[in-house]
């Protein structure tokens, strides 16, 4: 069994108020302690969206964790409704440990984002995250840390005075 398979037995049984509980072999193989990112949708629009940005409990379970909140806690979206089970597409995100980004100025920190980032914006108490995948959306780095910062809800532009986090993700899709 793989993370997406994972992540909708937990969503299926969570509509039958059950638990999931996989078997010993899919238990090995995501047993490292690692963060996960769990994305649904529908039809390609964005239906849910959770995860965790650093390892706190094994993979398999960070993946059951954030398939249940991108389901019915993702403050987007209404509840996801077991009708939409059919239609629904699950990619689960494996994140690396972030690590701070070491930038000169504005321009230099705009020069070293790649496509292939994850970018985590600490500014005070407010933070935010893209996953690689958002790239498809916003192309162009100004763009998306201006994006950002704004996920985050601060200005625009608190991402030139702000704390810059970068991983890389393996994904899983169905």
């Amino acid at each position: 069994m793989n993370l997406p398979q994972l992540a909708r037995k937990t969503i299926e049984f969570s509509f039958k108020n059950k638990v999931f509980e996989p078997d010993e072999e899919t238990k090995r193989k995501y047993k490292s302690f690692q963060s996960s990112f769990v994305t649904l949708t529908i039809s390609n629009e964005l239906r849910g969206c959770m995860g965790s940005l650093l390892p706190r409990q094994e993979l398999y379970k960070d993946a059951q964790e954030n398939a249940i909140n991108a389901s019915f806690h993702d403050s987007r979206f209404p509840e996801l409704k077991e009708s939409e089970l059919k239609n629904l597409k699950i990619e689960v995100s494996v994140l690396s440990e972030p690590k701070k980004l070491e930038y000169k100025n504005e321009s230099d920190l705009l020069n070293k984002l790649f496509h292939d980032m994850g970018i985590i914006l600490k500014k005070g108490y407010n933070s935010a995250t893209f996953l690689p995948q958002v790239w498809q959306q916003l192309k162009e780095p100004l763009e998306f840390m201006q994006h950002l910062s704004q996920k985050a809800g601060l200005s625009k532009d608190a991402w030139k005075t702000a704390d810059i986090y970068f991983y890389t993700v393996d994904i899983e899709e169905e």
